[in-house]
């Protein structure tokens, strides 16, 4: 009996280590960190991801309540959460955008409460939705997840990691938040500026035509046009950037 103790022990020891990292992962990761996956399902999914990844390598026993131990905690948190970070800034640059169109639109009051991202502009919400859309149809959950188990591959536990490196990789993609904004808001945002000057134009010489009951709605209208007409290529530049995104996770972890 006192064996049998022991083989527990140990494989509680064994699993702990990659379960870190993967439930770290799965609560700061786009799709998987949203409410409507709940605590039940992530804590399934660990545990699945956990027990196929046990059998790929060979773990090392360390003490977590030693310092080695703690020290590999944090480790293993600072990875998982760091995946998740990559993906996150996509979503970031999304919201970004889409408050920028918002506001050019006329449409900054109007927001909605996210349980994930907080209180978003309506436009946001919507990019977000179709990011979603978009990380699906490419198979983006299958991605991350190989990459998750790949690298305890790259990364193998009880392993120094490069931590300087990996937070000047993040903090080196991060600027795609406000490119990836720049990108998805730029050509609405100037269609409409256009517009407004035209608005601008017409009531300087028609001072009867009231700014405020003629240009809102006007802008409301020709916001929702435009965005209706360039979905298609705001669909490429969101795929565009969940591509970037896998890639620079991949380069983080050097598979890439």
């Amino acid at each position: 009996m006192e064996i049998l103790v022991a083989e527990v022990v140990d494989l509680f020891y064994s699993l702990i280590w990659p379960m870190i990292r993967i439930s770290a992962f799965l609560l700061t990761a786009p799709f998987f960190s949203i409410r409507a996956v709940s605590v039940r399902i992530r804590v399934l999914l660990a545990v699945l991801l956990t027990w196929m990844v046990y059998p790929l390598t060979d773990w090392p026993l360390l003490d977590p309540f030693s310092a080695i131990g703690l020290r590999e905690a944090f480790l293993q948190v600072f990875i998982g959460a760091l995946m998740g970070l990559l993906l996150q800034i996509v979503n970031a640059a999304l919201i970004i955008g889409g408050q920028a169109i918002s506001a050019s639109m006329g449409l900054s009051m109007a927001n909605m409460v996210d349980p994930n991202m907080g209180n978003v502009p309506v436009i946001a919400q919507f990019l977000i939705i179709c990011s979603t859309l978009i990380f699906v149809g490419l198979g983006g959950h299958v991605i991350v997840i190989s990459l998750l188990l790949e690298s305890f591959q790259v990364l193998p536990i009880g392993q120094m990691v490069q931590v300087k490196s990996l937070m000047a990789l993040t903090i080196e993609w991060s600027s795609m938040m406000f490119l990836g904004a720049v990108m998805i808001g730029l050509p609405l945002m100037s269609s409409l500026l256009f517009i407004n000057i035209g608005l601008g134009v017409i009531t300087r010489a028609a001072p009867a035509l009231n700014i405020f009951a003629v240009g809102f709605p006007a802008m409301i209208l020709a916001g929702i046009v435009l965005l209706s007409l360039s979905m298609t290529s705001i669909g490429f530049r969101i795929q565009w950037l969940w591509q970037q995104s896998f890639d620079t996770m991949g380069q983080a972890l050097g598979l890439r």
